[in-house]
């Protein structure tokens, strides 16, 4: 699957660029996956809508696996190859999920 806005192979973008910086997220408007939020706003006209905490919707840049909000808020890491996210993410949880809904 294609992650908008990303720099590199595993989804890293100009924004978020660390080794740990490889979860893309889908946005609930227009059905993509990008690398960040600044990324779609950069490359969309809409603003970024989120998803629901239980359809798919996070996507491991490392091996492509897709997972809704529980399985990857659940793990440190993606639960098919491994590779470790950044903790750091979760503050943006609510950019990207529809968690008081």
């Amino acid at each position: 699957m294609k992650i908008h806005g990303a720099i590199d192979t595993e989804g890293r973008c100009k924004h978020w660029h660390s080794p740990l910086d490889v979860v893309a997220n889908k946005c609930a408007t227009c059905g993509k996956y990008f690398a960040c939020a600044l990324c779609h706003a950069e490359l969309t006209e809409h603003e970024f809508g989120p998803m629901l905490v239980d359809a798919p919707s996070v996507l491991c840049g490392a091996c492509r696996t897709e997972m809704n909000y529980h399985a990857y808020s659940a793990a440190p890491a993606c639960p098919h190859c491994g590779h470790k996210f950044n903790p750091g993410c979760s503050a943006h949880a609510g950019i990207y999920f529809q968690l008081d809904r």
